[in-house]
């Protein structure tokens, strides 16, 4: 009873006050002097009180009789009263790291999940935007490609809303979303268009974050207009132990490539894919001749 709340003091005055005040602000020194302080006096106070109250005899856990302030007596006083500083002091320290810490990843988990959501809308209005305008024109042309349009991008439209917001979708809704723009883009534009996609494995039950592939797929129609008005595109999923393997190839000439705003682009692209899989993953894209190379693997796990 003569010790324990002279514990409690010491404890609450080397964490709320003590370290705050000096430790934090680097004053180290008035540190050491303000706790030595507080140790003598936590000494007498001790001493005293275990005198008057409790046995003259001050280290009744030594042999012998042992009166006050021998220096064997001190040193084991304060000693023992670091120990029980020391000790309560990491355990209230290491509780408010891992707190600190869960609150960290909380929050690096919201930033990550804010700036995916913003990459994925970046993806799409534009799209819309010069879909509608083409619509429009169709329509003044009473073109008979306008209702194939408007069905195309519904299809489209519910894709976005629906799946973009879950965090995954299965990779066969991904590949129709794929054929839908591919097929819109070819009605809109009229391209001479010849692609081909191929599965390769079981892929049924592959689930994976939606959108991952379009920006290549547009790239291709950015980039891969041949002079004769024809976009050749090949593409390929394959499932390899515990990785999904994406490849898409396509025609273009070096020549025609100019710089042009790419919207989400390659960049943003690995971004998300840096949020989604960190080092999990491998993006590789290079031209061979007159041939563009795009080469993605992410696990499935």
């Amino acid at each position: 009873m003569v010790e324990f709340p002279l514990h409690i003091i010491m404890v609450y005055l080397n964490i709320y006050y003590l370290i705050p005040k000096f430790i934090i602000t680097k004053k180290y020194k008035s540190y050491l002097c303000l706790l030595a302080l507080a140790l003598i006096c936590h000494y007498f106070v001790r001493i005293g009180l275990s005198y008057w109250l409790v046995s003259e005899n001050v280290w009744r856990e030594a042999q012998g009789v042992h009166q006050p302030f021998g220096f064997n007596h001190v040193v084991s006083v304060i000693l023992g009263e670091l120990y029980v500083i020391g000790l309560v002091s990491a355990i209230k320290f290491t509780f408010e790291y891992v707190v600190q810490l869960n609150k960290s990843n909380h929050l690096l988990t919201l930033q990550s999940e804010t700036e995916l959501k913003f990459l994925k809308a970046k993806i799409q209005p534009h799209f819309f935007f010069n879909t509608l305008n083409n619509l429009y024109a169709l329509t003044l042309k009473r073109s008979k490609k306008a209702p194939e349009v408007v069905l195309k991008l519904a299809e489209i439209m519910e894709y976005v809303i629906y799946d973009i917001n879950m965090k995954k979708t299965t990779l066969g809704k991904e590949i129709r979303y794929v054929k839908n723009y591919i097929e819109l883009e070819r009605i809109r534009h009229g391209y001479q268009l010849k692609s081909d996609i191929k599965t390769l494995g079981d892929l049924d039950d592959i689930k994976l974050p939606p959108l991952l592939f379009l920006p290549f797929v547009e790239n291709c129609f950015k980039h891969g207009q041949l002079s004769d008005g024809t976009i050749k595109m090949e593409m390929t999923f394959e499932q390899e132990k515990d990785m999904l393997q994406f490849t898409l190839t396509n025609d273009f000439e070096p020549s025609n490539m100019v710089k042009t705003k790419e919207g989400i682009g390659i960049a943003n692209t690995r971004r998300r894919l840096d949020l989604l899989y960190e080092d999990a993953y491998t993006l590789d894209t290079y031209p061979v001749e007159n041939r563009y190379h795009v080469k993605l693997k992410i696990p499935l796990k």
